[in-house]
Parts: C-alpha cells; sequence; structure tokens
C-alpha cells in the first residue's frame, strides 16, 4: 500500500468542533438547513487555517492572542442557509453564524454591493419599500438605545437607527436597522415541517468599502444566532415564537446540516451548561482522553483576562488548544506509532508519511465536559491527509 502524508488537524488557541450539539438558556421549534462553504472542494489545511484565521479576528476581538489574518468578513461564514425575507417573501443567502449577535443583508442603496456571490449564486438587494410588513428603525427605540450604547452615538429622536461594522483590514459596512417578516421552517408535532415566520430588526446594509463587495466568496449577508438580544435568537424568543434554546447538526465532511430553533424533542440528545457571563457560546472542558489514558483539566487553561472555557463556534473548521493540552496530547497520539518521521510544515503542523490505515494505528481522542458529556473523535477525523 502507498504511503500517505498525514497532519494532525489539532493547532494551538481555542476548541472548536463541527459536530457538537449546543444549547443556549433555554414555543415551537423551527429548522434553519444550511449548507456547508466547502462542500464539492478539496479542503487543504492551509485553507482551513487561512479561513480560522480571519474568523478569530472578529470572535476573540478584545483578548490579546497573537492571530494572522486579514479580519474579512466575507470568508468568516464556513455555513450559509437560504432564508425568506419581506411581504412577499424574497430569498436570501445568509452565513449562519453563532459568533455573531446582528442579522444583516445588502440592500437596494448599496451599489458597491456584489451581484453574484459564492459559487456563483445570485444575490438580493433587500428593498424595504417593496415588502408590505418592513419599516425602519427609529433612534427613540428601544432596540437602538440598547445597540447604541456601543455603537454610533449622536442618533435621536425618530433618525433611522445606524449601523457600522469595521472589520481587521480597514474594510466596513454600514447602513441602517430595519424591521421586517423572516420566514423559517417550523417542526410540527409529526417531525414534519412547516413554514412560520416572525418580526426581526436587521441591518440593511446601504454602503461598504469596495475590496469588501469584491469576493467570490460574498452572500447576502449574516445570520447572527449570538447570545445578546439583538441576536434573531433573542428576537424570536422574546415574542413567544420559539423558546431561547437551539441546536445545530453540522457536517465538516459531506456539508450542510440543519439549526434547530426551540426545543430538541428528537433524538434525545446530552447537554453541558454554557460558562455565564461571556460573550460567546462557550463551555468548561474537564478532561481529554488518548485511548484509556484520561488527562484531567482545570478551569484557568482556558482562562484568559475575562474569558472562560471553551468557545463553541459554528464559524470555524480546527481544533485550537492550549499548549498546556496541545503538547502532551500530540506526544501521546504519535507514541503510537513510534518509528515515524516526523515533519514540520509551515511552522504549524506536525505530519508524517504513513501506509496503513490511521483507524487502526493511532487511538481515538475524547473530549470531556462538565455533566458527563463526551466527544469521541477518531483518528481519521483528527489526521487530515496532506497533499
Amino acid at each position: 500500500m502507498d504511503s500517505r502524508f498525514f497532519c494532525l488537524c489539532f493547532l494551538l488557541l481555542v476548541l472548536n468542533f463541527d459536530h457538537t450539539v449546543v444549547l443556549a438558556n433555554g414555543g415551537g421549534a423551527g429548522v434553519i438547513k444550511v449548507s456547508y462553504k466547502f462542500a464539492g472542494s478539496e479542503r487543504t489545511l492551509s485553507a482551513l487555517r487561512a479561513h480560522d484565521d480571519v474568523r478569530h479576528l472578529n470572535i476573540l476581538a478584545g483578548v490579546d492572542l497573537p492571530l494572522g489574518g486579514t479580519g474579512r468578513p466575507d470568508a468568516v461564514g464556513l455555513y450559509y442557509a437560504k432564508i425568506g425575507i419581506g411581504t412577499p417573501s424574497k430569498d436570501y443567502y445568509v452565513q449562519v453564524d453563532t459568533g455573531s449577535d446582528i442579522t444583516w443583508v445588502n440592500c437596494i442603496q448599496c451599489h458597491e454591493c456584489p451581484k453574484r456571490g459564492y459559487h456563483g449564486i445570485e444575490l438580493t438587494l433587500y428593498d424595504p419599500k417593496d415588502s408590505l410588513t418592513g419599516k425602519l428603525i427609529t433612534c427613540d427605540q428601544e432596540f437602538c438605545k440598547e445597540i447604541i450604547r456601543t455603537s454610533l452615538s449622536g442618533c435621536t429622536g425618530n433618525s433611522s437607527c445606524l449601523y457600522l461594522e469595521v472589520y481587521g483590514d480597514g474594510s466596513y459596512s454600514m447602513g441602517y436597522f430595519v424591521e421586517d417578516i423572516v420566514q423559517y421552517d417550523q417542526v410540527s408535532g409529526d417531525l414534519q415541517t412547516k413554514s412560520a415566520n416572525g418580526s426581526v430588526i436587521f441591518g440593511c446594509g446601504a454602503g461598504q468599502s469596495e475590496d469588501l463587495g469584491s469576493s467570490d466568496d460574498a452572500l447576502d449577508g449574516v445570520l447572527g444566532f449570538g447570545k445578546t438580544n439583538s441576536s434573531m435568537l433573542s428576537q424570536l424568543a422574546s415574542s413567544g415564537r420559539v423558546r431561547k434554546m437551539f441546536a445545530h447538526c453540522l457536517d465538516g465532511v459531506n456539508g450542510g446540516g440543519i439549526f434547530a430553533i426551540g426545543h430538541v424533542v428528537q433524538p434525545q440528545v446530552n447537554t453541558t451548561p454554557l460558562v455565564p457571563n461571556q460573550p460567546h457560546y462557550n463551555v468548561n472542558m474537564t478532561a481529554v482522553q488518548v485511548g484509556l489514558d484520561v488527562r484531567n483539566l482545570t478551569t484557568y487553561i482556558y482562562t484568559v483576562g475575562d474569558n472562560k472555557g471553551a468557545i463553541i463556534d459554528s464559524g470555524t473548521t480546527l481544533a485550537y488548544l492550549p499548549e498546556v493540552i496541545y503538547l502532551p496530547l500530540v506526544k501521546k497520539i504519535l507514541s503510537w506509532q513510534s518509528d515515524l518521521e516526523l515533519r514540520t510544515l509551515h511552522d504549524i503542523y506536525t505530519c508524517f508519511d504513513y501506509s496503513g490505515s490511521v483507524d487502526d494505528a493511532f487511538p481515538p481522542v475524547t473530549f470531556h465536559f462538565e455533566n458527563s458529556l463526551h466527544l469521541k473523535v477518531y483518528p481519521s477525523e483528527y489526521l487530515f491527509p496532506f497533499t
């Protein structure tokens, strides 16, 4: 059998899994089907790493960590969905992102916005005047007052409530907030789906920097599933349409998956509590197990400033671990094959040639979380064939 070149997919920094179920701090139940950005194309470690470098500039803002990347927002979405907005409803392709709080789509005033985007998808500019249910959000409304606390100043009376998003490379998106009906699928008692809708406040992107609109990865906008009151999840929950809870099942290999909004009835799922008072969905990892060898962890390992726990993020591809976990983990995995000739590629990846079945030759790695929740990762999932 010819040998293949494999590299470990664990890297230093923050933990993420593509196959976890995440529950917010708990109506109905809604479902959003998603597609995977890398589906149908050959993934490379360099492409995944470059994606994550950009991604972490957004989700770790304010944390002093040595990250590269350009900060481009149009490259931070792995999973995207088609949703309906307005009356009559029009289709929009948006990145589904657990690391973002505000939902926004590009609007009719945006002359720089692309007409076609990722994989040639035809993009649509939203026009609130074309929707019977679309209306502007003004500065004197409670939503705007809460947003402006950490955003733009000088917003008063019935003026339009504006937003400005500036990214790590200086590119930006700006516009104003509107409210309209968003269409999604709802799960009925017989586990069938039917169309449902709810009123959601979101950003209407009226302008952006020229370089932001030139990307082949562009979509219509972002669907925010973050924790704050401005996210779509929080807004639907506050209106009583769903419980403030969601789960995602994502396939990072074949692509696609779903976001289930509200109570998960089937299949039965196990849960682990979120770390309180964190800006993202953070959980406590209690141990790492390699084969039968268990290494218990203390909470200080995942403490960086005010940030605690491991971030669960739908927009990150690889697993990023602190050095105190990463180094003994890699050493233990590689000890199962003592005659490997190791090479380091790009000063990051630990790689080697191997001709046999990696699932037979290397141990599974199990991550343990609070409430006896665990996630087992097999060698074929954490060893990446490198070409």
